[in-house]
């Protein structure tokens, strides 16, 4: 039985550079990037493979190694009576070139024969290969003999080489990065110089890293100053950036924000839209608070509410006119109750007319409108109960007439108080069944809030005017059938003239109360109220107060009984 031994299979017959020392460092390189494969007949061995096509780069890969290494066995502070050794093998970046050089490092050059197998290889590291997948092949074949994969040479080190550079590696292995800033400067010889102009050094730390003297640079156009270098320049608070189509992307519009958006930094890509209770100021730059809108005591306000308190005391002192005259014909004519109603009710109406201004409550959305529909419903009432009286006096002249005691002055109380108990009762379904109530208003402005009464039961509103709508035209009817009845003061065609401004005035206020925005609908259902009641007032009472207080003598009995 034969010993065994230690043999050669085979020499691979790659190229190598080698070097012998105490501690061999093998090296794998792609030096070429193809492999010729020989004819394979199987009638005898075939030839090793070629390697072709000269790989420059990967070759000073190679160079670089050995340089290190050189200087390394000349360097006495180093490695001290340690002498460093190389095998380079060109792995020809393929998978079976690479295997064949990582044995060729592990065995030796040559073909030899023992009878007992030699200790450890003196081979201690690997660097290589550069390919992934070559290198997961030589880790490998590697693994079993404990020889390290190096892709890096030396980890968290530092050391200055020949020239007095100080050379550093990190924890992974990789360079300390260190780099000279260049400028590129031309000469008063014309020449092209190279300028250091700083130094980009990571070993400094975070932060000071980069360090750069800004006055030994020279910009294009021999200039000192740092030319711009974008487009367009940069978009301030309140717009954002356009792109331009088709251009690089430091080309750009500033577009400003819309309306209700803002922007508050610089070159914002898009505008941020305000809250609902805020809006944009003018710049665009900060939300500010909408502001809220509504009938004021401002200068249309105090407007109003001085026209309705001088009407309110005009009628006061018609009433206290009609008072103090109480006893002559001109004031007892067709019952002076009803005057005195009338007079009553229209002070009402003008000072429900103030009411409306201010700013809207839920007691005051609720009282503005029951107290002007119930006030002007006792008014057209009472003036519609004075024309009936009328068209009764003058029938109850007739011979043989008794009618006035069918309708005296209970049937008159009764009548009106029917009619203004109808106002009320539809004043009371609309309040327990959908109330007006305060709203923000912003449909008209966006920029505004306005705050207004909303009417809560549309129907409810216009059935309160429409009920007072019915009790005019009754009146402008029956005033305008009596309007040729006998007699030198005939109340009838002065009503007629009242109902006809009382109507006029309230067709004109649909409209123009459904196209006013924001506190002028306020406003227009104010001159409304205000110029109706000023139209029954003046028309109904001013020739009255004329005969009383200018023409005396025609307030008598005969005068006004006329033929």
């Amino acid at each position: 039985m034969t010993e065994a031994a230690c043999t050669l299979q085979g020499n691979f017959k790659l190229p190598a550079l080698l070097a012998d020392g105490d501690i061999i460092i093998g090296g794998l390189f792609p030096m070429h990037y193809r492999v010729l494969v020989p004819e394979l007949n199987y009638t005898y061995k075939p030839a090793a493979s070629a390697c072709q096509g000269f790989d420059s780069r990967s070759f000073r890969w190679a160079q670089a190694m050995r340089l290190a290494i050189k200087e390394i066995n000349e360097n006495p502070n180093l490695l001290p009576n340690i002498t460093l050794g190389y095998k380079i093998y060109d792995s020809c970046a393929t998978h079976v070139a690479a295997l064949r050089a990582t044995l060729s490092v592990l065995n030796g050059p040559k073909e030899v024969s023992s009878m007992m197998c030699s200790g450890a290889s003196p081979v201690k590291a690997i660097i290589g290969d550069s390919g992934s997948s070559q290198s997961i092949i030589v880790s490998r074949t590697l693994q079993p003999f404990k020889i390290p994969m190096l892709q890096h040479y030396i980890q968290k080190v530092s050391f200055t080489n020949s020239l007095g550079e100080k050379i550093s590696f990190d924890e992974n292995g990789d360079p300390i990065a260190s780099y000279d800033v260049m400028n590129w400067q031309r000469g008063a010889d014309g020449k092209i110089w190279f300028v250091t102009v700083g130094l980009y050094d990571t070993s400094e730390g975070a932060g000071n890293e980069l360090v750069i003297n800004e006055e030994a640079i020279i910009w294009n156009s021999d200039q000192t100053k740092v030319p711009s270098s974008v487009c367009t320049e940069s978009c301030p608070p309140g717009t954002r950036k356009g792109v331009r189509r088709g251009e690089p992307l430091c080309c750009f519009d500033c577009l400003p924000c819309a309306d209700g958006e803002i922007s508050n930094q610089t070159d914002s890509i898009e505008c941020i839209q305000c809250p609902v209770d805020f809006w944009s100021n003018a710049e665009r730059t900060e939300c500010i608070p909408k502001e809220i809108e509504y009938l004021t005591y401002d200068e249309m306000g105090v407007t109003l509410t001085v026209i309705a308190l001088f009407g309110a005391c005009l009628t006061i002192g018609v009433l206290a006119v009609f008072l103090h005259y109480k006893n002559t014909p001109m004031v007892r004519v067709n019952n002076s109750e009803l005057s005195f109603f009338i007079l009553l009710s229209l002070a009402l109406c003008f000072l429900s007319s103030i009411a409306f201004i201010g700013e809207p409550a839920n007691w005051s959305c609720m009282f503005r409108h029951t107290v002007f529909s119930i006030t002007f419903s006792l008014c057209i009432s009472c003036i519609l109960g004075k024309t009936v009286v009328v068209l009764m006096v003058f029938k109850a002249t007739q011979p043989g007439s008794n009618i006035m005691k069918w309708f005296g002055p209970i049937q008159q109380r009764i009548m009106i108080s029917a009619c203004t108990s109808v106002q009320i009762i539809i004043c009371a379904i609309w309040l327990i069944a959908m109330p007006p109530f305060p709203s923000k208003n912003t449909k008209y402005q966006s920029s505004k809030i306005i705050l207004e009464c909303d009417v809560g039961s549309t129907l409810a509103f216009w059935c309160v005017l429409g009920y007072i709508g019915v009790l005019a035209c009754m009146c402008f009817v029956l005033a305008f059938l009596a309007r040729k009845l006998p007699g030198n003061f005939n109340e009838a065609k002065y009503i007629t003239f009242s109902m006809l401004i009382f109507c006029a005035v309230w067709i004109a206020f649909i409209p123009a109360y459904v196209s006013s925005p924001g506190k002028y609908t306020v406003a227009v259902e104010i001159f409304a109220i205000l110029s109706s009641s000023f139209g029954l007032l003046f028309c109904i009472f001013a020739p009255k107060c004329y005969i009383i207080l200018l023409k005396p003598q025609k307030n008598t009995k005969q005068y006004i009984m006329g033929k």
